[in-house]
Formats: structure tokens, C-alpha cells, sequence
């Protein structure tokens, strides 16, 4: 088996403190990005780093795989002494996607010090739900290694929450327990909201008439559209607050704020130019009145 030298990966030296350690991962972790980085091979070493780095930030796992370098050869070969086996391991942790089988062998249960029954090992599996499932209980069919599993999503399940299906994860052998399932939920980018914590943020676009008379304003939410009141005289980033109308949360129910924003019509008729030319002729408004600006006079005078 080929030994894979996490120190060097990371590119520091095998005394390095966890700030040195940390520090190193962000940087490559950001220049390998398969999102930043287009090389071919970028998203490979993404997973080196990520892997490397794992090992390295784990008290217990970096004291095992310091344990364990001495057996290396010069030839870049390694073999773990007779009778090992990693605590990870024996604790039943989960196999980890996309790292390598060396990681697998040391801190996945690939090594073990005896023969007979073994538990199975926990899996994780991300979960993508859209804003809409958290409303309510939502059943969902999940695929684990050619089973499918109904799962019940309890209401007000929110991003990055893990879900414990015992026994669902990898069968034990010999009559030993299954290892359990973990769903990591991920709330998947919704077109029209934002997230922010348990509130909603809608952005409402109005016209220039209505911010500075008020009107009446259709505003949609996860259960359906609503009626809301646009106060005359309203800015652009103005918010206005639905309570209740937000997600929902295991104790709270988070709130929906509509953000307005102003905007102008892309092509204006010859009518709608000369109405414009009139209030701006009449309205003694000056915007940039209380500006700095760049210091100098407008060249518009208020009327007398």
C-alpha cells in the first residue's frame, strides 16, 4: 500500500500546531477549488488536502497516523504492524466518500486485530431539501447501496441538521449490528428567497409611483401569495416585516421580511417622458440635497 505523507501534502512540517495546520489547508483548500481552479487535476488535489487535513486537525487520528509513519519504507510503501487496528475503527466509524484507500485502511476499519463478528459501519449521505419541504412532516424516498428507504423529514428541519436512521447504515457481518445512517441535510438555493437564519428575505419590486403614493403589493411566501401594504413614501432597502410567514423552527417560527426595490421601466412612451419631464419641471425635490458629493453647486435652484 502506498503511503500517503499528510504533512507534506499540506506542506508543513510534522511538529506543526493545529494554527499552522489549519492555516495551510485554507490556502490550498482555496487555490485547488474545483469552482476557482480549472486544471484537470485541481479537484483530485482538492480531495488530498481535504483528506490530509482531517487526519491532521484530529487529536486521536493524528496521534494514530503519527504512530503508524515509522512503518513507512523508503520506497514509499507502508504495512501497519501485526494486530493493529485503528480506535476509529473499532469504534464503527463511517467510511468517509471520496478519500482514498489508504485513509480507508487506517481510520475506516480496513485493518483489524481479530477475526469474528464485526458491527457495520456508520454512513453519512447529504440530504437536499428545497424551502418548501420544511413547511411540513415530508416523506422522502432515500437510495443507500440499492435500497430505498422511506424517510419522514420532520417540519422546521433546517440547513445542515443530521438525521440518525439507527441500523439503516452498513450491515454488520457475522450477526453483528448495522451501522447507522446520518442525513446532512443541505436546504438547496431557492430562486425567489433567501435564507437568513429561520427569516426570509424577498426582494419586491415596485415602481417609482407607487413607493412615493403606497400601494397595494402581492407578496409570495412558502404557503401561497399574501396582501401587503407598501407605505407611501417608501425607499429602496426598505423592509417590511411578515411575522410567522418565514421557516419554521423546532421551537420558533422564523419571520418573512420584503425588501423593496425601486425600479424603473425599461422603455418609456413619448406620454410617460413628457409626464416625467413635467413633474421633474414642477417638484421642488432635490435628491442630492444633504449629499457631499463631489463638492459642487446643482444647477438646479429650488422654485421660488
Amino acid at each position: 500500500m502506498e503511503f500517503k505523507d499528510y504533512y507534506k501534502i499540506l506542506g508543513v512540517p510534522p511538529e506543526a500546531d493545529d494554527k499552522e495546520i489549519k492555516a495551510a489547508y485554507r490556502k490550498l483548500a482555496r487555490k485547488y477549488h474545483p469552482d476557482v481552479n480549472a486544471d484537470a487535476d485541481a479537484e483530485s488535489k482538492f480531495k488530498e488536502v481535504a483528506e490530509a487535513y482531517k487526519v491532521l486537525k484530529d487529536a486521536e487520528k493524528r496521534a494514530e497516523y503519527d504512530q503508524l509513519r515509522q512503518f513507512r519504507d523508503a520506497r514509499g510503501g507502508f504495512q501497519p504492524p501485526p494486530g493493529w487496528q485503528s480506535a476509529g475503527a473499532a469504534s464503527g466509524g463511517g467510511r468517509e466518500a471520496d478519500f482514498s484507500d489508504f485513509f480507508e485502511s487506517l481510520f475506516g476499519g480496513g485493518f483489524s486485530r481479530r477475526g469474528g463478528p464485526r458491527p457495520g459501519r456508520d454512513l453519512e449521505m447529504d440530504l437536499p431539501l428545497f424551502l418548501e419541504d420544511t413547511v411540513a412532516d415530508t416523506r422522502k424516498p432515500i437510495s443507500v447501496h440499492g435500497r430505498t428507504l422511506n424517510v419522514t423529514i420532520p417540519a422546521g428541519t433546517a440547513d445542515n441538521e443530521r438525521i440518525r436512521l439507527k441500523g439503516k447504515g452498513e450491515p454488520g457481518s457475522d450477526g453483528a449490528p448495522s451501522g447507522d445512517l446520518y442525513l446532512r441535510v443541505r436546504l438547496v438555493p431557492h430562486p425567489v428567497f433567501d435564507v437568513e437564519g429561520h427569516d426570509l428575505l424577498v426582494t419586491v419590486p415596485v415602481a417609482p409611483w407607487e413607493a412615493a403614493l403606497g400601494a397595494k403589493l402581492q407578496v409570495p411566501t412558502l404557503s401561497g401569495r399574501i396582501s401587503l401594504t407598501l407605505p407611501a413614501g417608501s425607499q429602496t432597502g426598505r423592509r417590511l416585516r411578515v411575522k410567522g410567514k418565514g421557516l419554521a423552527g423546532k421551537k420558533t417560527q422564523g419571520d418573512l421580511y420584503a425588501i423593496i426595490k425601486i425600479v424603473m421601466p425599461e422603455r418609456i412612451s413619448d406620454r410617460d417622458r413628457e409626464l416625467w419631464r413635467a413633474l421633474a419641471e414642477q417638484s421642488d425635490f432635490d435628491p442630492r440635497a444633504n449629499w457631499a458629493g463631489d463638492g459642487r453647486r446643482h444647477d438646479k435652484e429650488p422654485r421660488k
